[in-house]
């Protein structure tokens, strides 16, 4: 029989399990239930290859509760998990297709959670057992659990399991069970750590693999917004006003990112809330279950905690930050358009992420549709029209005439007419959300092209420009005593605010903070975006000040000797070389030397890690802007603050900082 024409019915389930799968209105069987379920039921151990989302605890939970005996109190069926999430997810379902086996009882054990209610469990009977490895390998060594009459272990997710460490703490469980025990092993991935897993527990395994193409991917459709004009956050406000979503899932890199958004949302009048791992287990499960009843509409998380994370009403996933590799990605997305449900997947990409994207499509066999945010005129558009359903509904719905009577006397008392009364209650009640918001600004800065802009080399403190440029001044929460040098400031705020460095005024460094100017005309977006850079890893929370940036001190006495660095003429086109003594290690302006490095300019440092100076362009052959530090081979600075990749073109930009992560 086919896997298209194959029904619930075909696959020999018993009839309690028939009943409760056509009770929660499971119609037809996933590929991963047709190709495992009949396995399972004869006994055979499974190797399974499948993404998340693909309907695997049906697959793996069906047949392993069919064979077993709810009169017999002690563990027969264990399932591991990666994550607490998962696992009490992985619970809930085995529940809900257990609901007519009478007497059949279900434990979760995972951290977070005090030992004594897992104890009381245990003492009690139960014939499953759901955990996440390190609470089982405690329960095993206290004694509270004994492994060996077994006749059913899962392996869920086993490809995180290794990723977040368990491989050693797996294999010492599993050397707990009996050598007649049946094993199931899913996986979205097959690494060799994996496959050695396989071929020591395994026996005889039948492979189920599931393409891509197959999964439940199908049904999420994955768009994708370059992020210019405005800040991604200003974007993910505009998504969650305008989007027709039930309820949004958004992932960002930080577990201090999830509370800043999700704290900026609320204030903005969304229903948001954060997931992270901060959170104790009550406060995690307290939050899901608010998202569930559809108390929460926006969950901001991290990977980790929203990992097995299943809610039917989550319609939209918002890859605010994108991943680190390809399957985080693919196990984002499956976070909606699961259980043959339809989905939308958003992802915002920088520039120079852009082409992470392609890597994307071919995990998911999709592709990723280029999208345009809605401009400030759209979104006024939008406001005015909710709020024109709002009045109607209202006019339509209500008793208006007491509150028309008030109207009407207050025009008479106050001798303006009902229109200018109605038009200043619209002025209050949009005053949060403007009906008209202001314009979308102009693209970034203007900048040239990254070829024709010369490295910069370790600089001294900027004084006073000499361009027509108004400023303002602004306190950057960094300073000498966290190893901020000049350079960092002016890496930072040109890579992440996208301006010509000709825009950044004076900068004074002191030991925990700095001061700088920058344009008076600053958009929105850039002075959000100045609150959350990160330099020398620290928030550099940059608020404007009314503080004066002090002139420098003079220098006492005559010039320095001219071989300390003299103006050394023009040696067809030389300039200011600096300090010679003892090889190149003051390095200064080298100007234009004809036949060889036409474009050449400050060089900077060379001192054995050749930090990257102001190199200018040498005709064509290294052309490029920030340098930073050379001893690294280079590497482009992502959004979030990771590398982009260590090719031999050392084409580095400002390389930033390695926030810690879920």
């Amino acid at each position: 029989m086919s896997d298209t024409t194959i029904d619930f019915a075909g696959l020999n389930l018993p009839a309690p399990l028939l009943a409760a799968v056509t009770d929660l209105g499971f119609t037809a069987p996933t590929p991963i239930q047709v190709q495992s379920i009949p396995h399972m039921l004869e006994g055979h151990d499974i190797l399974g290859e499948a993404q998340t989302g693909t309907g695997k605890t049906a697959a793996f939970g069906l047949p392993a509760l069919a064979r077993l005996d709810p009169s017999k109190r002690h563990v027969q069926m264990l399932v591991l998990a990666p994550t607490r999430e998962l696992a009490i997810q992985v619970s809930k379902s085995l529940e809900e297709f257990a609901v007519n086996l009478k007497g059949l009882r279900i434990t979760t054990l995972y951290g977070g959670q005090p030992y004594g209610p897992q104890l009381r469990d245990l003492e009690r009977g139960c014939q499953v057992v759901v955990a996440t490895p390190g609470r089982l390998m405690d329960h095993i060594r206290r004694g509270s659990l004994q492994l060996d009459a077994v006749s059913c272990c899962v392996l869920d997710e086993a490809d995180e399991m290794l990723n977040m460490g368990f491989l050693e703490d797996i294999e010492w469980i599993l050397e707990h069970l009996s050598e007649e025990a049946q094993m199931a092993l899913f996986s979205a991935t097959m690494p060799q750590q994996i496959r050695r897993i396989a071929n020591r527990f395994l026996k005889d395994p039948k492979h189920v693999k599931i393409a891509a193409d197959q999964n439940a991917k199908a049904n999420i459709t994955q768009k994708a917004w370059k992020v210019t004009g405005v800040s991604k956050q200003t974007a993910l406000e505009r998504l969650a006003e305008t989007l027709p979503y039930d309820a949004m899932i958004v992932f960002v890199r930080t577990r201090g990112d999830t509370v800043d958004l999700a704290a900026q949302l609320n204030g903005l009048g969304f229903k948001a809330a954060a997931l992270n791992g901060d959170m104790s287990q009550q406060q995690r499960e307290h939050t899901v279950a608010q998202l569930h009843k559809g108390r929460i509409s926006i969950l901001i998380a991290t990977d980790v905690v929203a990992r097995g994370l299943d809610v039917p009403r989550i319609t939209h996933v918002v890859n605010y930050d994108l991943p680190m590799d390809s399957e985080s990605y693919v196990h984002r997305i499956g976070r909606t358009g699961r259980a043959g449900r339809e989905g939308e997947a958003i992802l915002f990409a920088r520039p120079r992420e852009m082409r992470l994207l392609r890597n994307y499509e071919r995990q998911t066999k999709g592709t990723i549709i280029p999208m345009d945010l809605p401009t400030a005129e759209e979104l006024g558009r939008h406001r005015v029209g909710r709020l024109q359903e709002e009045l109607v509904k209202c006019v339509e719905e209500r008793n208006l005439d007491e509150l028309k009577s008030m109207l009407t006397d207050m025009a008479e008392k106050t001798e303006q007419d009902i229109l200018s009364l109605a038009a200043a209650l619209l002025f209050e009640r949009q005053r949060k959300k403007p009906l008209k918001p202001k314009p979308d600004p102009e693209p970034r800065f203007d900048r040239r092209d990254r070829g024709d802009r010369p490295e910069r080399g370790e600089r001294r403190e900027r004084g006073p420009r000499r361009e027509n440029i108004n400023f303002d001044t602004y306190r950057l929460a960094v300073g000498k005593e966290h190893g901020a040098q000049v350079k960092d400031i002016v890496g930072a705020l040109a890579n992440e605010l996208q301006m010509e460095s000709r825009l950044i005024g004076q900068i004074r460094l002191f030991g925990e903070h700095t001061l700088v100017q920058l344009p008076q005309d600053l958009p929105p977006y850039a002075q959000n975006d100045l609150k959350t850079i990160r330099i020398r890893n620290r928030q550099i929370d940059g608020q404007q000040t009314d503080e004066v940036i002090p002139p420098r001190p003079e220098r006492d006495g005559d010039r320095r000797p001219r071989r300390d660095g003299e103006f050394r003429g023009r040696r067809d086109g030389g300039g200011y070389r600096g300090n010679r003594e003892g090889g190149r290690d003051g390095g200064g302006y080298r100007g234009n030397r004809e036949g060889g490095r036409d474009g050449g300019g400050y060089r900077g440092n060379r001192d054995g890690n050749r930090e990257g100076g102001y190199r200018g362009n040498r005709d064509g052959n290294r052309e490029g802007g920030y340098r930073g530090r050379r001893d690294n081979n280079g590497g482009s600075f992502r959004d979030g603050n990771r590398f982009e990749g260590r090719g031999e073109r050392r084409e580095g930009g400002y390389r930033g900082n390695r926030n810690d992560r879920d």
